[in-house]
């Protein structure tokens, strides 16, 4: 998978993260601006899901299955709009700190994903 697209899904999701850390530290809520900063981290979630699947039809595949890969892909994909919606449904810090929270195991997810495919490796 082309490493840009995971260097910059993971470095918007831990920007969201500090970002929305930041705010529930001062025990704000999530904001119009916080979403608008997740509706940024989805799309790069979204135009890595195509990438990979672009790549996957040309015929390249993960190292380390495609089942794997695939469930890790969707969930980098959802992880953020999950947050989304539950930062929603608790509009204290806490909501601030779920969205946080999404941006952290985005990263994470990303690295994963970035071992699955096998790059970086040999």
């Amino acid at each position: 998978m082309v490493d840009a697209v995971i260097l910059t899904v993971s470095v918007t999701a831990l920007l969201l993260a500090a970002w929305c850390g930041y705010a529930a530290y001062r025990d704000s809520p999530t904001k119009d601006w916080h979403f608008i900063g997740m509706a940024v981290v989805t799309l790069a979630a979204l135009v890595q899901l195509v990438v990979a699947l672009v790549q996957l039809a040309r015929g390249e595949r993960p190292d380390h299955g495609m089942a794997v890969f695939l469930a890790y892909l969707i969930g980098a994909a959802c992880t953020v709009p999950a947050a989304a919606f539950m930062s929603l449904a608790e509009r204290t810090r806490w909501g601030s700190a779920i969205v946080a929270a999404g941006g952290v195991i985005l990263a994470v997810l990303e690295l994963r994903l970035h071992e699955i495919w096998g790059s970086g490796h040999g």
